[in-house]
């Protein structure tokens, strides 16, 4: 396994000697009374993975939530490659390079690969038809996936079949990988291996590492801890919305993580 030292400390902004990819100050967010975020300042840097770790209720999906432009910080900045940008929706989150994978996947069982790569976003042609007479370039799109899943060694029985006849594994791949094809910096993940089994499981861990060796930011939010040692570079643990440490994930650290997920440190 590459990437920075693994050593323990509090590292309050990514790496000191680059620009992160991914850098937040301040983050504030209110749902009424409820504090779901409160002041948390989080980095990430590219070919480095990054893991989200609390307990239920710390604050981890708003946090990603946000990042993704579902909802928006009350307050707080963010930066991409050192650049401030307002994350207003989705769709200006994906325009900035940012994909999420949520514990959903949100793949069409009932269409292929390549169908669930574009769906919402077609390549589709020639540019001066109007936009409801183009045709879809379906062996382009074909070709790009198979490309990518290629690249991301993701092996499939059959590229052909509808996403519903793959096993969980395969569509934690796809969606990954998905996610990969688009994001040209920052790669979300949301308990990528929950439900899954061992060796299913081994493959998403793979793949995730992958991702990092391509030089993406990859966030990680799991209560996997063995994946986490694993595939983790640095964790930052929130507790009631708040960052309450950052440790880098060793087998000799496991305890020190454990007492600041439950508020024993």
């Amino acid at each position: 396994m590459t990437g920075p030292a693994r050593e323990p400390g509090n590292v309050n902004g990514g790496a000191p000697d680059r620009v992160p990819a991914l850098r937040i100050t301040g983050a504030t967010k209110r749902f009424g009374a409820v504090v779901a975020l409160d002041s948390v300042d989080v980095a990430v840097s590219h070919g480095e993975v990054l893991a989200l770790l609390g307990d239920n209720g710390a604050g981890k999906s708003t946090l990603i939530k946000c990042i993704s432009g579902v909802h928006r910080f009350d307050a707080g900045t963010v930066e991409l490659d050192g650049t401030v940008v307002e994350l207003g929706s989705p769709a200006a989150a994906r325009a900035a390079g940012i994909e999420t994978v949520y514990q959903d996947l949100a793949l069409f069982d009932n269409l292929d690969p390549a169908a669930n790569f574009y769906a919402g976003r077609e390549d589709a042609g020639p540019a001066w038809l109007p936009r409801g007479l183009r045709f879809l370039r379906r062996r382009a799109m074909a070709d790009a996936t198979t490309e990518v899943l290629g690249r991301l060694q993701v092996g499939l029985p059959d590229q052909r079949a509808g996403v519903g006849l793959l096993s969980g594994g395969q569509r934690q791949a796809i969606a990954v990988a998905r996610a990969a094809a688009f994001a040209s910096s920052i790669v979300i993940l949301d308990e990528p291996t929950a439900a899954l089994g061992l060796r299913e499981s081994r493959q998403v861990l793979d793949l995730i590492l992958r991702l990092r060796d391509e030089g993406r930011a990859v966030i990680v939010v799991s209560h996997a801890m063995d994946h986490v040692m694993e595939i983790a570079d640095r964790a930052v643990i929130m507790r009631r919305g708040r960052k309450v440490g950052e440790v880098v994930p060793t087998p000799e650290h496991q305890q020190t993580i454990v007492s600041l997920i439950i508020g024993g440190a």
